[in-house]
């Protein structure tokens, strides 16, 4: 069992929460905000995937398998009794016990038995299989986790979470009920039976057991999300800078991106390098430690992501109706780019001396350009002014290249100058990109005329990663916490136009 081991231990150790959702298929998951689902380990069952990327999912019967393929696979590990193997994921063979071979009662002794990981197998029941794996991460941590359980209704009446939009268990309605219906006993037995445990089991739903209603978990997690938003199609656009905290990790992307989106997000930004030409020999081959090997070499490129990556984020964005854009940092990768048409590029404050490249991307790109002005100067801005006219906008991103920014450099009145220069050449927009701690810069930046506004994400805690110290953690409220005061900066901004508003009454009349 030492594989099996090894591959959990690697799953867990991406996620710096002590949050596991174990997710069923049931119709309250439809209640549940989506960004959760990308904020912390995922523990599906069957094709519960369907509903959401998961991170370890769990079957044993073949047809879950058509149900996978229809997902296109978005787990990063399959426990699995029948022979398989999807792309770009790993597979670890169990033994599948059904119920009526050794009976409920040795069913729920494995459950609880003092070395989940030892000889783990699947039971008829899988959520009592999805409790036991989080008692093995339990372990793995080495601390207590808090589990929920998502879509677990015990009702058959009640259907499936409406991306479920085909069954393809062969089991008629009776079929399924008579499967469903005695698991709720089997979940009170668990609860008892580990009340005690390393794990901490709550049941989201409407049921006489359940911790909390699927609106309270939300509450929780996400306690910004009834703050009020500005809706209209001229809000400013709020980015979120994933960097390259996906670490090269399609399924890792594909959660950033999915919790960015949920939380309010307007762009989704990426980076593209030429590892090999744009760092020097001497860079490259520079020690580095990263769990990709020991060299800078080694940690660059295994970040990047590649043609077959950009296929996908294009998609899923496409898919999701969010935007994206990335920052080019030299030749080679503004020609890649040009593939996927983008309607933006980045150009950021790291290149801001590499100005043959700049001119060559002002020369041929006629849509727009978001450049970063970090360790610049008016003389640069002057260049910049001169150089860059035959784009369609090119969105100046006051900036300072610190991380983290210190509140005194963050000088967000620069983005009044940039302001006042946009009336004097047209497709100019004022930006912010913020390299400090919250939101208040943002906040402040957008009442300084800023139309568009990014801040670095990432996904949970990584003593490897860059950017960590300013990034806003998408495992919790930060982000949507943030996209919130951005917005609430604009409705408290309002309009220029003064005007008596509803709102207002004389409290004092004029006699006669």
């Amino acid at each position: 069992m030492e594989n099996f081991s090894n591959l959990v231990r690697n799953i867990a150790s991406t996620f710096a929460t002590d949050t596991i959702f174990i997710l069923g298929k049931g119709a309250s998951v439809d209640r549940i905000h989506p960004s959760l689902l990308a904020n912390s380990l995922v523990i599906g069952l069957n094709d519960a995937e369907r509903i959401a990327p998961c991170d370890i999912s769990i079957f044993h019967d073949e047809w879950v398998i058509d149900g996978l393929k229809a997902s296109g696979w978005r787990s990063r590990l399959y426990i699995t009794a029948v022979a398989t193997q999807p792309p770009r994921s790993e597979v670890f063979q169990a033994r599948y016990v059904p119920a009526a071979q050794e009976g409920v009662d040795m069913m729920l002794s494995r459950l609880v038995t003092e070395k989940p990981e030892k000889d783990f197998v699947i039971e008829e029941v899988l959520f009592l299989s999805a409790i036991r794996l989080a008692r093995v991460i339990a372990n793995t941590r080495e601390r207590k986790q808090t589990v929920y359980m998502l879509g677990f209704d015990f009702a058959v009446d009640q259907g499936y979470a409406h991306a479920i939009d085909y069954d393809y268990a062969p089991a008629n309605a009776s079929g399924r009920s008579a499967r469903i219906t005695p698991q709720e006993h089997y979940f009170v037995n668990a609860l008892y039976m580990l009340r005690d445990s390393e794990v901490d089991i709550q049941h989201v739903g409407d049921r006489a057991f359940s911790t909390l209603t699927p609106e309270e978990l939300n509450t929780r997690f996400l306690p910004g999300l009834d703050k009020q938003l500005v809706q209209n199609e001229d809000r400013v656009l709020i980015t979120a800078e994933l960097t390259t905290n996906h670490f090269g990790d399609r399924h890792r992307l594909e959660r950033m991106v999915r919790a960015a989106h949920a939380a309010g997000a307007d762009l989704i930004k990426v980076q593209k390098r030429d590892v090999e030409t744009f760092y020097s020999k001497e860079q490259l081959n520079a020690k580095y430690v990263s769990p990709f090997g020991n060299t800078f070499r080694d940690y660059r490129l295994a970040l990047e992501l590649g043609k077959k990556d950009f296929e996908f984020l294009d998609s899923l964005c496409s898919k999701l109706g969010i935007r994206w854009f990335a920052s080019v940092l030299d030749e080679p990768s503004f020609r890649f780019i040009q593939q996927f048409d983008p309607e933006l590029i980045k150009l950021p404050s790291t290149i801001s001396e590499h100005t043959d490249y700049l001119a060559t991307v002002a020369r041929e790109y006629k849509r727009g350009i978001v450049l970063s002005t970090g360790m610049t100067d008016q003389h640069y801005e002057k260049w910049v002014l001169e150089t860059f006219t035959g784009c369609d906008k090119l969105y100046l991103m006051q900036c300072n290249s610190a991380y983290p920014t210190p509140t005194h450099d963050c000088n967000v009145g620069v983005i009044r100058h940039y302001r006042d220069l946009s009336k004097q050449h047209p497709h100019v927009v004022p930006g912010y990109s913020s390299h400090d701690f919250g939101a208040m810069a943002s906040a402040m930046a957008v009442a300084a005329g800023a139309r568009i506004v990014e801040k670095h994400v990432k996904l949970g805690n990584t003593e490897w990663a860059h950017f960590d110290a300013v990034a806003l953690d998408l495992t919790t409220s930060e982000f949507v916490d943030y996209v919130a005061a951005v917005r609430e900066a604009e409705v408290i901004i309002g309009s220029e136009a003064k005007e008596i508003n509803r709102s207002e009454h004389h409290k004092y009349f004029r006699k006669g």
